[in-house]
């Protein structure tokens, strides 16, 4: 008797996110995330990237997966279950369990007042995570897994640790609960350019050895081509192109991905670690444009673009978003759950 598929460790499907704002007497609206999809399997750790320039809907993509926003349309699950339907009490005994965050400054992570060692007791108790008389023992366990010891932070407040130290804790409290899946909201940013591979490098360790699928959100291409798996590449709330590193930043196929890629040197693991993308300005219109966000800057705008929204394309193996593979590309319906793995 064939055994019934496991539900994906998470789901997307056409998620879409829309703030109002007010503008003197009158209020205007927005897609932060527009008709987003994509899907993370639960038999295979990932590392999957989320890229794009600031402005892009990344950020507010990860709030709402880590339950932090609602979403205003679509379908987001974990495990079979939506998030946005979970009670107060499921979200604090399961989902923030098996959901954990790493953001952007590790120190905004830690009040000032506190030992660092405060938060990992503290989360060893809250979650049941060993007894009384083992926390020391099991904390210096996960502390391992990224490089210190309980030794290196008992004791120390925030500011008594390095900018590497202190992500590597906040990585560590993350870790405590044994998480399926890490968002981790620019962690590397903050870094200079000798800290950050070493960080990147011990999510990929993460992945392989606790088999922790990682949601990497970043707008730097660089390490996203070191570190994902696959990449969805982001534009005002689209997913623009989405599939295995290698083909998508390899070669781009979107122009906005393209544009991307040509913002920085190099998109190589040993080159350009103190490169970043160079951002625009976030453009109100390219958020309310007719047709194709991208139309105002593309080299390779068409007539079509400036009218109709560009459908999903499944294209040299990745999803890509641009009416440019029209005639060589299928399609993917509406409501289709078609995602390059």
């Amino acid at each position: 008797m064939q055994q019934p598929s496991k539900p994906d460790l998470l789901r997307i499907e056409n998620l879409t996110k829309v703030f109002h704002i007010r503008q003197g007497f009158s209020s205007r609206q927005f897609h932060a995330v527009d008709e987003a999809t994509l899907s993370l399997k639960a038999d295979k750790p990932e590392i999957f990237s989320v890229a794009g320039e600031s402005g892009s809907g990344k950020t507010t993509l990860a709030r709402m997966i880590l339950g932090m926003e609602e979403p205003s349309t679509g379908i987001l699950n974990y495990k079979g279950r939506s998030i946005a339907r979970l009670s107060r009490r499921e979200k604090r005994s399961w989902f923030f369990k098996e959901v954990q965050p790493v953001f952007q400054d590790p120190f905004a992570t830690f009040s000032p007042l506190k030992r660092v060692d405060h938060y990992l007791y503290e989360t060893v108790q809250n979650y049941g995570m060993a007894k009384r008389n083992q926390a020391d023992s099991y904390i210096n366990e996960v502390l391992a897994q990224v490089g210190l010891s309980l030794a290196e932070v008992k004791g120390r407040y925030p500011n008594e640790l390095s900018g590497g130290q202190a992500q590597r804790v906040s990585i560590a409290r993350s870790l405590i609960t044994k998480p399926s899946l890490i968002v981790a909201d620019e962690p590397v940013s903050m870094l200079d350019a000798s800290l950050r591979m070493s960080i990147v490098n011990m999510f990929r360790q993460l992945k392989e050895e606790q088999q922790v699928s990682i949601l990497y959100i970043t707008h730097d291409l660089a390490t996203a081509y070191y570190a994902a798996d696959r990449i969805a590449v982001m534009l005002r709330g689209w997913i623009v192109e989405m599939g295995p590193v290698e083909r998508v930043l390899g070669n781009p196929q979107h122009p906005y991905t393209q544009n991307l890629k040509n913002s920085i040197p190099d998109v190589d693991p040993d080159n350009g670690w103190d490169q970043k993308v160079n951002l625009a300005d976030l453009e109100a219109e390219e958020y309310t444009r007719t047709g194709c966000k991208f139309a105002g800057r593309c080299p390779a705008v068409m007539d079509i673009c400036r009218k109709k929204v560009p459908p999903n394309y499944i294209h040299d193996g990745r999803m890509v978003k641009c009416f440019l593979y029209e005639d060589e590309a299928e399609a993917i319906h509406e409501g289709a759950s078609v995602v390059p793995q």
